[in-house]
């Protein structure tokens, strides 16, 4: 296409110099226009608020003092390390010794004392001011600092924790209500073990020493350890139940320290009742095998018949011990003035077998009166020559045949099925027999 005729009324002319158009370049006030956007109209003013806030806290905190940090701890610039050790200078540990002997009080008042700290030698010391000189005895532990060896604390004997981990009740929850079929049996312990702990003064008015120690004997499963139970409960007192087992030990002396730290610890308590289950264990009748194996368990018997002999009738400790085998006790262990009281736990009659079965169905979901009430009459008929444990096994399956039927309650069908099984078909298993032809 060819040009137009005019095309020169149309070239620029680049001769003329055109003034170009100059950037301006952005001030504070333009750049803080910008910063301005996207924000609220109270943006300025908030800022202004928290930093007034972070002001004040900051001030608060000076005249409080101490600024301490997210982990409790101050900063380093405020620690005191001088002060720290000084104090920790001053509670240094006790170390543990035992009055040997306290020496009468002298001129100026003072009352010394002679402390042995083991492995070291012996110090005459006085007391620290926050001990009363009522608090340290002859023999005690003490606890004393180890600058000037002053004595600080007292401290309780030292007992074996195997000793402390013995079965020790406070106050057992058995009741005589809970017990059946060993009326006469209570009523023998009752005077020997009750009385002479609430009514002493009735022993000082004729004069006469309350029984030391009763011998409870008789089948297994009879109620021997229910029935020291409920004596424990009715007179207040701490019951602490040893097994004859556990104080035979693998080593030489062993077993007669834990004996006389038994007693140490019964005579700490308000009131106490020592009850040794199975001794037979330890106190068989002596003899020598030629092999010396069973030293150990007569040394164990002589430390206890000692602490037998050695503690006051009227004091606060009762001994009970039980049995299934009698005549292999050693005659030494026997004799009156040691266990002066020997109850003998028959088997319940049929009066007592229908009071054990009432007495584990109270807690059972059992039919009531108007379903047709259970004849524990006729069951108690059902299991002659039978102990209270194998009733209390009785009512145990009973209510096991009522929850393999998925019925909430236990009828008499239940009860005379577990008649059945535990009398009938148990009767291999029962150890009365045999204890019925050793005696």
């Amino acid at each position: 296409m060819p040009p137009k005729a005019n095309w020169e009324e149309y070239r620029e002319d680049l001769s003329k110099d055109d003034k170009k158009e100059t950037i301006r370049v952005l001030d504070a006030g333009d750049i803080a226009i910008l910063k301005t956007y996207g924000q609220g109209p109270y943006a300025s003013q908030l800022k202004s608020i928290e930093k007034e806030l972070l002001t004040v806290q900051k001030r608060v905190q000076e005249r409080m003092g101490v600024k301490e940090s997210d982990t409790g701890l101050t900063g380093p610039d405020r620690w005191d390390l001088a002060a720290d050790k000084r104090r920790m200078a001053e509670e240094a540990p006790l170390q543990v010794a035992r009055c040997t002997k306290i020496i009468p009080p002298v001129a100026d008042g003072a009352q010394p004392y002679v402390i042995h700290v083991k492995q070291m030698a012996k110090y005459v010391v006085d007391l620290a001011d926050n001990v009363a000189p009522t608090d340290i005895e002859e023999g005690m532990r003490v606890g004393v600092d180890r600058n000037k060896y002053k004595i600080q604390i007292p401290l309780p004997p030292k007992i074996d924790p195997s000793v402390t981990m013995m079965q020790v009740e406070e106050k057992p929850d058995v009741t005589y209500s809970d017990v059946g079929g060993c009326k006469d049996q209570i009523e023998k312990l009752r005077e020997v073990v009750e009385m002479p702990l609430l009514q002493p003064e009735k022993f000082v008015q004729l004069g006469i020493d309350p029984p030391k120690g009763v011998l409870l004997y008789g089948p297994p499963g009879t109620g021997k350890t229910l029935c020291a139970r409920a004596v424990a409960n009715r007179t207040d007192a701490t019951f602490i139940r040893v097994i004859g087992s556990e104080l035979v030990q693998k080593y030489v002396g062993e077993g007669a320290r834990m004996v006389r730290e038994l007693f140490a610890m019964a005579r700490t308590k308000k009131a106490c009742i020592l009850f040794f289950d199975e001794i037979d264990a330890v106190g068989g009748a002596r003899f020598d095998d030629g092999a010396g194996g069973d030293n150990e368990v007569q040394r164990t018997m002589l430390e206890l018949i000692n602490q037998l002999d050695g503690f006051d009738p009227r004091g606060n400790i009762k001994v009970l011990m039980a049995t299934n085998r009698p005549d292999t006790l050693d005659p030494a262990l026997m004799r009156p003035g040691r266990l002066d009281r020997k109850v003998e736990f028959h088997l319940p009659d049929l009066e007592g077998r229908a009071h054990i079965l009432r007495i584990h169905a109270r807690s059972m979901s059992v039919v009531t009166a108007h379903d047709g009430a259970i004849r524990f009459d006729l069951i108690a008929r059902l299991c002659p020559n039978a102990t209270g444990a194998e009733l209390r096994s009785v009512c145990t399956e009973a209510g096991m045949f009522a929850i393999r039927a998925r019925r909430k309650v236990a009828t008499e069908k239940d009860f005379l099925d577990a008649v059945h099984k535990v009398v009938k078909g148990y009767a291999k298993f029962s150890a009365t027999p045999k204890y019925l032809l050793a005696m």
